[in-house]
């Protein structure tokens, strides 16, 4: 067994990467990722799914893969352009609401809803409102993050953000965490 032997890729997968390759963007979620969040995604049956930061769409179809048809996905993004590929290859999926907002201003819209697992895969839910999205969290829920190992698309001063919110996360006593020095650094927190 390697990290690399990834099994069942979605269908949707190889056209998101190769529509995310052509525009250019350079923040898509890695396979390694993309894969643990299916996994996680079908241990909340009828859950209530929430992904901050859509991108292209390709973490959200592994994510659809890994939920069963009673669960829903609401996913987030503030750029239309790579919200257009996730509307074009996922967004047929009925459980799949895609949502073109500010990522402020979605969860100051939408503080009374609740959530079984968040992706929070931006700065809003991460660095921003971390307090307001983890109140969006229901007890025993999945809260997700990844790129918490130095990317070199990280700008000048984002390392000390990063240690920052990991120190955030560990001082909470309504978290359970692990962290994963795997992938592009993933940290897996449950709600108490």
């Amino acid at each position: 067994m390697t990290d690399h032997d990834i099994q069942n890729i979605p269908d949707s997968y190889y056209a998101i990467d190769q529509a995310t390759k052509e525009l250019g963007f350079t923040m898509p979620s890695d396979l390694l990722t993309c894969s643990l969040v299916r996994t996680l995604a079908a241990s909340k049956p009828s859950g209530k799914f929430l992904e901050l930061g859509t991108g292209t769409g390709l973490s959200a179809s592994w994510i659809l893969d890994g939920m069963d048809t009673e669960s829903t996905l609401v996913s987030i993004d503030n750029d239309e352009a790579v919200l257009n590929i996730a509307k074009t290859h996922v967004g047929n999926d009925s459980r799949l609401s895609l949502v073109l907002s500010d990522g402020e201003d979605w969860v100051l819209g939408n503080l009374d809803l609740r959530f079984d697992y968040i992706f929070a895969d931006t700065w809003h839910g991460k660095y921003l409102l971390l307090e307001e999205v983890l109140n969006m969290l229901n007890p025993g829920g999945l809260y997700i993050v990844d790129d918490m190992l130095a990317q070199p698309n990280w700008p000048e001063g984002h390392a000390e953000k990063a240690v920052n919110f990991v120190k955030k996360l560990e001082e909470r006593a309504d978290l359970t965490l692990s962290k994963l020095n795997w992938a592009t650094g993933i940290i897996i927190a449950v709600k108490k």
